[in-house]
């Protein structure tokens, strides 16, 4: 099968020039700079004219919820969330039940993949207080990185003793794994909780979600990471940055994440959002918000990725206390990264750095996150539209909802191609299509 994509704007490595993708099988054969495609026959021809040609994303931070949470989502129904925008490859997070803590889980996972999804994939493995030891039982070449929960109260995936903290940075940097740290301070959050429940009752209203999620402990968590991971030589990237002073502790081999909501919304945004916008770290204030922007920019954060969390509108429901935290975001993040670049915020070509280049390169994922020539052909091909709104009957999220109801984007992804294969084609989707192995 040989494919051309011709007349588009091809967005890579830091240029946007007019010219051609071919496609042969399931890889790039050769990249034309210019206006006029190359001759040849083609098996297909498509005319990217007025149009984008994008590396496919690689979200490096999404909950898909299966096994064991398939009410809110699972890896078919998210992954054809993913493809519908222009998302060709994710790594999944290790909260599922049973969680992703074991070497046992892991192969199960792989294994619900390869049946389910429908885009590229691999998976992050959980630590725990005493599971270190099975690290070196994992194979480098098939696991993103370690997942350290240093403020959660998932099962047993909080891990906060100093000496399993220590144990997890000096193993993953003995064996050369990457940790992926979610940072917060649970003591500040237990403290912060109750002095909020008792001035405003037993589920406080979520505008205080990030008082009570606090800068301070968001600070305090980060700052311990960096410091184990300076201390034994270990390759910190910390996720979901949601304040300005957590942007200090960034470079000497710590890398830093930004998720879409962060960037799109700010704490003002619960008065008409309401719990739909509530995830951890808590998004908040204006200020941040502006920080992780240029931070953006100016290249101290290396990646965007979602966070990608469903929840059934049901367990949204409540306050600070009761309503489940995350929202589903993978369907529409390449559309509203772009609109930020409309915005002046970052150039398109930034986009495609942080989104298809860096988590590439980050976490070493071999042949994929750009277009060049023997590459596997993972492309988004999408268009600058006229205003449209996001209703929920284009949600393909097994939640059925999006924080993005009712906003409109001024971006569209018209063609997802995953290995050269079109999973997504101006509104038709292959259901019988399954990615690979990342």
């Amino acid at each position: 099968m040989k494919t051309l994509i011709k007349y588009g704007r091809i967005v890579n490595e830091g240029r946007a020039f007019q010219g051609s993708v071919v496609v042969e099988n399931d890889r790039i054969s050769a990249i034309f700079e210019g206006h006029e495609p190359p001759s040849g026959i083609f098996d297909r021809v498509v005319d990217a004219a007025g149009c984008f040609v994008l590396p496919g994303v690689i979200d490096t931070h999404v909950h898909f919820r299966e096994p064991g949470l398939t009410e809110k989502a699972d890896i078919e129904s998210e992954s054809r969330a993913a493809a519908y925008g222009g998302v060709t490859s994710y790594i999944d997070m290790p909260n599922t039940v049973p969680q992703t803590t074991t070497v046992e889980a892991l192969e199960e996972k792989f294994r619900l993949a390869q049946e389910k999804s429908h885009v590229n994939y691999s998976f992050f493995f959980g630590a725990t207080n005493d599971n270190f030891g099975d690290f070196q039982r994992l194979d480098r070449r098939r696991v993103a990185g370690i997942k350290l929960f240093m403020g959660s109260s998932t099962g047993n995936m909080l891990v906060d003793g100093e000496k399993s903290l220590e144990k997890v940075f000096q193993t993953a940097a003995e064996l050369d794994f990457p940790v992926v740290a979610h940072c917060e301070d649970t003591t500040i959050i237990n403290r912060n909780m109750e002095v909020f429940k008792s001035i405003y009752g037993d589920d406080p209203d979520v505008r205080f979600h990030p008082l009570i999620r606090s800068e301070e402990a968001c600070l305090a968590s980060s700052s311990l990471a960096v410091g184990l991971a300076r201390r034994f030589g270990t390759r910190l990237h910390i996720a979901h940055l949601s304040t300005a002073r957590e942007l200090e502790l960034l470079g000497d081999g710590v890398t830093g994440e930004a998720c879409v909501a962060h960037l799109l919304f700010t704490q003002d945004d619960f008065v008409t959002k309401g719990t739909r916008i509530k995830c951890n770290p808590a998004i908040k204030t204006a200020d941040d918000r502006a920080a992780l922007r240029a931070a953006l920019a100016d290249g101290r954060i290396a990646t965007v990725a979602t966070d990608h969390a469903p929840h059934l509108l049901s367990q949204k429901q409540g306050g600070c206390a009761r309503a489940a935290s995350g929202m589903p975001m993978v369907q529409f993040s390449l559309p509203a990264m772009l609109g930020l670049a409309d915005e002046g915020v970052l150039s398109i070509e930034r986009v495609v750095e942080l989104m298809c280049h860096a988590p590439a390169g980050l976490f070493n994922i071999a042949e994929r996150g750009y277009l060049r020539p023997n590459f596997k052909a993972d492309i988004a091909i999408v268009r600058r539209v006229e205003p449209w709104k996001v209703t929920r009957d284009i949600i393909q999220s097994k939640c059925g909802w999006s924080p993005l109801e009712g906003d409109s984007l001024r971006w569209r992804v018209e063609t997802t191609i995953c290995n050269g294969h079109f999973v997504y084609d101006n509104g038709r989707f292959d259901e019988k299509y399954r990615g690979e192995e990342l």
